[in-house]
């Protein structure tokens, strides 16, 4: 008998945390399908980052519960977590400044080789046996994102908008099979988010399930599948761009009942 979780990547059961006396998330449960773009958005506050981070093992819930692939990995650290497929990104890029593009993307490696960050820095025998192959993937991957061209800078001379598609291609590096990307389209210009929306539908396309926290409506309504949205650390909605775009919970939650904007509702 096939399970009712068949099709299912991530699924959240009843997620709460709180901070002290302030309740960042409350209650919430959501699927992610397989093979699916999911966005999760809400007004300055509502949990989305909170959310992320309990999802990824930066937190631990005081309630509820987190399944990947069919395997609870609520109490999982967060490298264990990114070993089995999840792996994210963070609103402001954590990259190595100190050292080339290229050789950021060779530290994203250091989940699917045998030798770890230090390998992948300064080369061990381990890593030298895959060297060629995984230097191959990780031009491939700069290709992807359009940094070919500047490989061998200094990642801390990138802009904000380079760094940020660097960091996505080094998170590509591990192969991951859920990739969070936690508000990828903060501070790029209008060229730079087309060209990340673009690279996210690239990313669905190479078998990537994609779960994405995001303030600019525009790339949200153009390239999730289903949406869930967040106030005060509940889940006020899902469904589709369509069906968030007229839903009056969720206009509530960005206009308020006084009419004083708390995020963009134009777009919403």
């Amino acid at each position: 008998m096939m399970s009712r979780y068949a099709g299912v990547s991530l699924r959240v059961e009843g997620l709460s945390k709180r901070f002290g006396g302030v309740t960042a998330v409350q209650g919430v449960s959501f699927s992610i399908p397989t093979g699916a773009i999911v966005a999760i958005i809400g007004p300055n506050g509502a949990g989305k980052t909170t959310l992320f981070n309990l999802i990824s093992g930066f937190h631990r819930p005081d309630q509820g519960h987190v399944y990947f692939d069919g395997k609870e990995i609520t109490a999982l650290a967060p490298e264990k977590i990114a070993s089995a497929g999840i792996v994210r990104t963070f609103q402001i890029a954590r990259l190595f400044n100190q050292i080339t593009v290229l050789e950021n993307v060779l530290v994203g490696f250091h989940l699917r080789t045998w030798g770890g960050v230090v390998s992948a820095l300064v080369g061990g025998k381990s890593l030298q046996q895959q060297e060629h192959g995984i230097r191959e993937e990780a031009r491939e991957l700069l290709s992807m994102v359009a940094l070919d061209g500047v490989s061998e800078s200094l990642a801390g001379n990138l802009t904000g908008g380079q760094q940020r598609l660097l960091e996505i291609a080094r998170a590509l590096a591990a192969r991951p099979k859920l990739l969070m990307l936690d508000e990828p389209a903060a501070g790029l210009n209008a060229p730079e988010t087309r060209q990340l929306l673009a690279l996210i539908r690239c990313i669905r396309e190479r078998g990537v399930t994609v779960l994405l926290v995001e303030h600019d409506m525009t790339l949200v309504m153009s390239v999730a599948n289903q949406i869930h949205v967040l106030n005060f650390g509940e889940r006020i909605a899902s469904g589709s761009p369509e069906e968030i775009q007229t839903n009056p919970a969720v206009i509530e939650a960005y206009l308020g009942s006084g009419g004083s904007k708390r995020g963009s509702a134009g777009d919403v």
